[in-house]
């Protein structure tokens, strides 16, 4: 099996212990390269992810390096997150079982694909989300005006500072933060949370992806779309985003590990 290695790079012992685990995966006969940033880091030769042909990524790190990862794949392969980071709960392996569950992963393991949302403005493709989209304010105590419009039919409109557009992946992220439900990654829906809300009677919805989504911003300030944390986009005017369902889910490497008992041990204590 060929695995493509990432590691987050401001960690000199996430760096170590890839680094490590590379080598241990050769030996058991593993095809091993390391991604650009990751080999670089380590003062090797790297590899881009749709020229590495590799059939798994392994992650090292937060989730914020799987989110990374997972924007600079142009094809989804497989994830699997080692915990390198504070909650980590895109990382279902720690590094202390990590050796001991890739040992016994063979070529037919199971995966748990994730649905990630499609963000067109003015029918213009922007990218892909599977946490969360975030639209902000560029200039701080000038809110936003926003109207929600859901198979054509304008269903809310409000001023806030901001909006966040999130996957059900994403609900136990900045949009939990922010006030927004936990939701089964298994339905299928996006989550809009307003941030900080002029009115106290606007709150979140969550959408079945077979509706159409519309986003209008009403307001001619500037404003910034951040996609997964990794993406940003600067805008000077109004306009109307398109929110629907990606045509390909981000795909993880099924550790069983049970959704909710997750949310308990990692968010609860």
């Amino acid at each position: 099996m060929k695995i493509i290695l990432v590691s987050r790079i401001d960690e000199k012992g996430a760096l170590q212990y890839t680094k490590d685990l590379a080598g241990t995966l050769a030996s058991w006969g593993h095809e091993v390269c390391f991604d650009i940033s990751t080999a670089q880091a380590l003062g090797c030769e790297g590899s881009t992810f749709p020229g590495s042909g590799a059939g798994i990524a392994v992650i090292v790190g937060g989730d914020g390096s799987i989110l990374y990862a997972v924007q600079k794949m142009e094809r989804q392969i497989p994830v699997l997150g080692i915990n390198w980071g504070e909650v980590g709960f895109l990382a279902d392996i720690e590094p202390s079982e990590a050796e001991k569950f890739l040992m016994r992963l063979d070529e037919d393991f199971p995966v748990e694909r994730r649905m990630r949302i499609s963000l067109l403005k003015e029918g213009n493709f922007i990218g892909n989300a599977l946490n969360e989209a975030l639209i902000v304010t560029s200039r701080p105590a000038k809110m936003l005006r926003f109207e929600v419009i859901i198979d054509g039919v304008p269903a809310e409109r409000f001023r806030a500072d901001g909006l966040l557009i999130s996957t059900p992946t994403g609900s136990t992220a900045y949009a939990m933060s922010a006030g927004g439900p936990i939701v089964d990654p298994r339905i299928e829906g996006v989550v809009l949370v307003p941030l900080a809300p002029y009115l106290m009677s606007s709150r979140p919805h969550v959408i079945s992806t077979d509706r159409t989504l519309e986003i209008r911003l009403e307001s001619s300030k500037p404003s910034k779309l951040v996609i997964d944390g990794q993406l940003t986009f600067e805008f000077e005017d109004a306009g109307s985003y398109i929110v629907k369902k990606a045509s390909e889910p981000a795909i993880f490497v099924d550790a069983k590990k049970n959704f909710f008992e997750k949310v308990d041990r990692k968010l609860r204590r």
